[in-house]
């Protein structure tokens, strides 16, 4: 029978072990996060947000491409109900990386389960299903992953919110006058562009493009939403479309379990 005295530190040294790995497995993704709330800051006070305002976005919404939208929202006099809507919009991909997640943290606390589903991101959902698929039974169902996910999530929180605050700060200084919203789309333009490897994104990206600047007279930004819900369609449309006649699945040629045999289930953990 195990000795609890040495058993607790054992655990101790456990979950700071896993809470660490996720931390440095999202450090180098903080290169590019950085300059992204940077940008968000100095363009929310430029836009005539309250500084205090722009930090609490940071801070409730966390979001990157939803607070960007938001500041253009918001410096366009637009209705809260249509930027409620806009940001569901495009906040929508969260409810696929909660789905996904959802086997993994079936066992946890609801308040285990309120501070991942909190912190999970497009740069956090990435590490932590790296970590759900790596190798060994071990590090796919050990019994604090969830403290892998905690790290990795507080990382790119804490990044965030300390870059909002610089870009917020930097921005009190910028002159109002200043094209600063050029940046926006360069943004977007620099995270998108290199995510796009097979057609149906492809299509997704040149869809929503053309509606975007077709609807952009649209009042309230409204082309905004139009724009992404025929952009999704269009992606949709095209995948639909090469399953129904064949084609090699769009994640890349053959499936995995073709080439490796059934894919591992992954355990739950505690």
């Amino acid at each position: 029978m195990p000795d609890p005295s040495t058993a607790r530190p054992a655990a101790g040294a456990a979950r700071a072990g896993e809470w660490w790995a996720g931390v440095r497995a999202l450090a180098p993704m903080l290169l590019g996060v950085a300059p992204f709330g940077l940008i968000y800051g100095v363009l929310a006070v430029n836009a005539g947000m309250p500084a205090w305002l722009a930090c609490a976005m940071s801070a409730i919404v966390f979001g990157g491409a939803s607070q960007m939208i938001l500041t253009q929202l918001w410096a366009a006099g637009t209705p809260a109900l249509v930027m409620a809507l806009t940001v569901a919009m495009v906040n929508l991909r969260h409810a696929l990386y909660s789905a996904t997640m959802a086997p993994a943290l079936a066992p946890l606390s609801r308040g285990w389960k309120a501070l991942i589903a909190y912190l999970l991101t497009d740069e956090a959902f990435a590490a932590m299903t790296r970590r759900l698929d790596g190798g060994s039974a071990d590090r796919g169902a050990g019994p604090y992953r969830h403290w892998y996910f905690f790290g990795a999530g507080f990382a790119l929180w804490a990044g965030w919110q300390v870059s909002t605050l610089a870009g917020v700060l930097v921005g009190a200084q910028v002159p109002r006058h200043w094209p600063l919203d050029f940046f926006l789309p360069l943004t977007f333009i620099g995270i998108i562009v290199p995510a796009l490897k097979h057609r149906a994104q492809l299509a997704a990206a040149l869809v929503a493009s053309a509606l975007a600047v077709a609807c952009h007279g649209l009042p309230h930004k409204s082309g905004l939403m139009a724009a992404a819900l025929g952009g999704i369609a269009a992606g949709m449309l095209l995948r639909d479309r090469g399953k129904r006649s064949g084609r090699p699945r769009e994640h890349g040629g053959t499936p995995e379990g073709d080439r490796h045999g059934p894919r591992r289930r992954s355990g739950s953990a505690a």
